[in-house]
């Protein structure tokens, strides 16, 4: 069986992901959790940002493809304005 680009049972959205590795750190930044359990946050932690970077690389392609040639990077943007 071919593996899905997302982890075993990940949320349905990038926002829920997100959410999720939130409170995943929460909880170990204020260490509530016992050394397995955290060794277990951590590694669902990597799988959801993996997840959430695969997101965010195939919207900046989607976007790169409707805008084309059309992108400019932020400080030139703002340098022209500036002008």
């Amino acid at each position: 069986m071919a593996k899905k680009n997302t982890p075993d049972s990940v949320s349905a959205s990038f926002e829920e992901a997100m959410a999720e590795l939130d409170q995943l750190v929460a909880k170990m930044e204020a260490g509530e959790l016992a050394l397995e359990a955290s060794v277990a946050a951590y590694k669902r932690g990597a799988e959801l940002v993996k997840y959430c970077a695969a997101q965010l690389e195939q919207v900046e392609r989607q976007v790169k493809v409707l805008e084309g040639d059309m992108l400019k990077p932020l400080a030139d943007e703002y340098q022209e304005e500036e002008e």
